[in-house]
């Protein structure tokens, strides 16, 4: 691959970091005052819905989380895309991986936002961020030999904690959401807690899209399958990322709403704690460039 190849993909990657961290600064920034307003879903559920803010129209409970997701994107995942902007410039398998797995994140937050949030001025950035997100993953795909990637990482590659991690992840993820979705089904709403929302789209994008990633990165890195090592660098550093994101936003709600949810909180902190361990030792694992196997 050429260098100007690697440069190329460097400014795309340095695009996306600040057009992210813009979008994300409105989240945190211009949410409003606060104002809420009673209102009655469709499915006649009373909720209390912010009324002013890049986020107006949303249950006050939704605008919460989210700027806690966004506050963790803004001050976490933007600088860590911005870090690798020159290790991917340099043609670095660790910044690209790295990079990869960013950017992964970046698919998941704003496609969940695009077809999550109440129509508003942030609505074009979602729609364009996605996709450009994901097109970034594919050119980095197109600049590895996948088929030589297990030759690019020493015996420390950390295989059966990948799959371990990712398989309870996936296991976990469906155990959570599938009884929330027959509780909804069932016509208890108040118990699939739909905020405010006409269906369940964490949990449509989370088992139609996260479970079979981490599935299948649980198969693929436990039978040292090369598409193994890719998908165990691309899951492990999204997941710190989500995970912490997911922790933001129970404490930006927490700080709303004036109640902690112990055990999601304490869950989500484990799961940080150990995707990060996890990232670590996968992307320290990458032999450095030109070494021999």
């Amino acid at each position: 691959m050429s260098a100007r190849t690697y440069k190329a993909l460097a400014v795309y990657c340095l695009l996306i970091a600040l057009t992210v961290g813009v979008t994300a600064a409105f989240g945190v920034f211009a949410r409003g005052t606060g104002a809420t307003e009673a209102a009655t879903s469709i499915r006649g559920e009373e909720f209390e819905y912010a009324t002013d803010g890049v986020y107006a129209y949303n249950a006050e409970r939704v605008v919460a989380e989210g700027v806690g997701w966004d506050a963790l994107t803004l001050f976490a995942a933007v600088p860590a895309l911005l870090i690798c902007v020159p290790f991917v410039a340099r043609g670095s398998l660790r910044g690209r991986l790295a990079a990869a797995g960013i950017l992964g994140y970046f698919v998941y937050q704003y496609l969940m936002y695009a077809v999550f949030w109440a129509l508003g001025p942030l609505f074009p950035a979602f729609i364009v961020l996605y996709p450009l997100s994901f097109i970034g993953i594919v050119w980095i795909v197109a600049t590895l030999d996948v088929r030589s990637l297990p030759a690019r990482f020493t015996d420390r590659f950390p295989r059966k904690s990948i799959a371990i991690f990712s398989g309870v992840m996936g296991l976990m993820l469906i155990a959570m959401w599938v009884p929330r979705i027959a509780t909804g089904l069932s016509g208890d709403l108040a118990g699939a807690s739909l905020m405010g929302t006409p269906t369940l789209a964490v949990q449509a994008l989370d088992l139609g899209i996260v479970v079979p990633l981490a599935l299948a990165t649980a198969v693929f890195a436990w039978k040292r399958n090369p598409v193994g090592y890719l998908l165990a660098a691309v899951f492990s550093v999204k997941g710190v990322t989500m995970a912490g994101a997911i922790v933001a936003m129970l404490i930006s709600a927490w700080i709303v709403e004036g109640a902690p949810e112990v055990a999601p909180l304490a869950l989500f902190s484990a799961a940080t704690a150990a995707a990060g361990t996890i990232a670590f030792f996968v992307l320290k694992s990458v032999r450095p460039e030109g070494e021999a196997a």
